[in-house]
Parts: structure tokens; C-alpha cells; sequence
């Protein structure tokens, strides 16, 4: 692990060795970008069944809040240890946009979600997260998506909802809202920081991001915890120590990585694995069941982010020509 993150960390700084103003766009590296970004989806794909775990016996807003409170430390000492200079002013308004997405909207209104729905059925809902990524990059890089993009995405979502109908007996529970709120903040966290990673460096992204986010994040959790006390189970602490610590922190490395040099919407397509690999960590981590309804939601959500990905490539080369 240590030999890993050092490779990591020395490509990243001839990443940016070049000033921000100089940089071109990151040409893609193949394998570089996509390995980096598939250790990014593994990590990940165990969020939502940790989170489950963690909220059992933690108090949802500590677990949501609380996981980029502990990143946000070891952020600052790896900070220090590197003796990393502050980012550029301009650069800060970005990172709130970053951190307001990833260390904030995701973690906390997921563990919110996971209080009532098993992670199971939160998957599917965040299988809409490669869509909304590459949404967002379109509409940030300015690009003109073609009818068939919208379309595909439009099935996406209307396959989420129609699960999400079915599970609540005819209409969206509150829970469902939470987590197409934590997607959509997880689509702008990964655009803006995928972006600034450019700039700044994939790790440095998200190290930023979490101190910007620290103080406001420490005193909502200090009230918390006064409030409803602090008494977990062992489980569920393994829980917390895994969103914390891979989901919120060392995950971040490998995903900004990937997006930055291999391309947001090309690496993004690698999420597409995550709801997969999801529901199977819910099936052996927490016993839940996996019906024909799951199947079904997965292979169509599967199938239509895959045809907008592939409808933005095309439409982008028939530009290029």
C-alpha cells in the first residue's frame, strides 16, 4: 500500500508540475486512468452497505457529517507532511462546490436514506449516479448532447422511479428523494473536483475540500453527538472507520486520479460495475435479499447509461471529424 500511494502521489505531482494557467487538457492514458478509477469504484461500491451498518447504532446525521470530519484530519496531516502551499484564491470557490457535493450532500443525505431503506435498494437509486456525472460534465464543458443522450438518460430515471414506486407502494418514500439528492450532490463532487484535479492534483482535491469543509461540519457534529449521546456497537464503528477512512479519504485518490487523465465521462463509465458490486456486498455483508425487481432496475439502468455514455462518444467524434 505504501509503494502504491507513493507511485500515486509522485505521478500526480508531474501532473501538475505545470502552472494551472499552462495546463493543457490531460491526454488519455488508457490504462493509467481507468485502473485508477476502478480502484476508485471498489471502494466505493462498499459505501452504502457500511454506511448501513455504521447508521445501526450511530445516529444518521454523525455517520453522514462525522466520516468528513475524521478524513478531514487525516487530510490535514498529510497536508503537512507534504508541506502543500494554500490553493489559489480563485480556486477555493471550486472546492466549496466540491465539498459541498462530496463531504457534505452525498454522506449525509445517503446515511439519512439508510435509516429506512436497505442498501440494497439505495444502489439502484445510485445507479443513476454515472448518468448525472456525465450530465454534468456535458452542460460544464459546454458540449451540445444529442437527442438520443437525453433519452437514454430520460429511461434511466424513469426505471429508478418506477422501482422506487413499486418498493413504496405507489409513490416515492422520503427516502427515495434523499438519495436522488445525494446523487445529484455526488455528480456536481465528482464534475468540479475531477476538473480542479487538473489543476491541483487528484489528492490534493480532495484534501482541500474536506478542511474547507471542516468547520462548518464540527460543530453540527459536536451538538449531535451531545444530543443523542455515543454508544456503538463494534460493527457498526467498522462501519464508520470504513466510510471515513476509504469512502470519504483514500478512495478520492484513486477516483480524481482516474477522471482527470483518463476523461470524466470515459472513467465514468466504471461506475457502472458499482451498483453491481453493491448489491453483492449487501447480499454477503448484510444477508439482504436480491428479487427479480433489483435484477430487472439493475440491467435497465445498466443499459441506458450505457447507451447515453456511448451517444456522447459518438456524437463527440462525429464533432471532432
Amino acid at each position: 500500500m505504501r509503494v502504491l500511494l507513493s507511485s500515486f502521489m509522485q505521478t500526480n505531482d508531474n501532473v501538475i508540475a505545470t502552472p494551472a494557467k499552462a495546463l493543457p487538457t490531460p491526454r488519455l492514458t488508457g490504462l493509467d486512468g481507468l485502473l485508477w478509477g476502478a480502484i476508485g469504484v471498489i471502494a466505493f461500491s462498499m459505501t452504502l452497505p457500511a454506511t448501513k451498518i455504521a447508521v445501526r447504532t450511530i445516529d444518521g446525521e454523525i455517520v453522514g457529517l462525522g466520516r468528513a470530519l475524521i478524513a478531514a484530519a487525516c487530510a490535514l496531516l498529510l497536508l503537512c507532511i507534504r508541506r502543500e502551499h494554500l490553493p489559489a484564491r480563485r480556486l477555493w470557490p471550486r472546492l466549496a462546490i466540491t465539498a459541498g457535493g462530496v463531504a457534505l450532500g452525498f454522506p449525509l443525505l445517503s446515511a439519512l436514506a439508510l435509516k429506512s431503506v436497505p442498501s440494497s435498494h439505495a444502489a439502484m437509486v445510485v445507479g443513476l449516479l454515472p448518468a448525472a456525472s456525465a450530465l454534468l460534465a456535458v452542460i460544464r464543458a459546454g458540449e451540445r448532447p444529442s437527442v438520443g443522450f437525453w433519452i437514454s438518460s430520460a429511461v434511466g430515471l424513469a426505471a429508478i422511479l418506477v422501482f422506487c414506486c413499486a418498493r413504496g407502494v405507489g409513490t416515492l418514500q422520503g427516502a427515495d428523494l434523499l438519495l436522488l439528492g445525494a446523487v445529484l450532490s455526488a455528480a456536481i463532487g465528482y464534475t468540479e473536483g475531477a476538473l480542479l484535479a487538473r489543476e491541483l492534483g487528484a489528492w490534493q482535491v480532495i484534501c482541500w475540500a474536506l478542511l474547507l469543509s471542516a468547520p462548518f461540519i464540527a460543530p453540527v457534529v459536536c451538538v449531535r453527538l451531545w444530543t443523542v449521546g455515543w454508544s456503538p456497537s463494534g460493527a457498526s464503528l467498522a462501519g464508520f472507520a470504513y466510510v471515513s477512512l476509504i469512502s470519504m479519504f483514500l478512495g478520492f485518490f484513486a477516483w480524481y486520479r482516474g477522471l482527470a487523465v483518463g476523461g470524466i465521462a470515459r472513467v465514468g463509465q466504471l461506475q457502472l460495475m458499482q451498483p453491481v458490486l453493491t448489491l453483492l456486498w449487501s447480499h454477503l455483508l448484510l444477508g439482504e435479499t436480491i428479487t427479480s425487481l433489483h435484477i430487472a432496475t439493475a440491467a435497465i439502468v445498466l443499459a441506458s447509461v450505457w447507451a447515453a455514455l456511448h451517444l456522447k462518444r459518438t456524437a463527440q467524434n462525429q464533432a471532432a471529424l
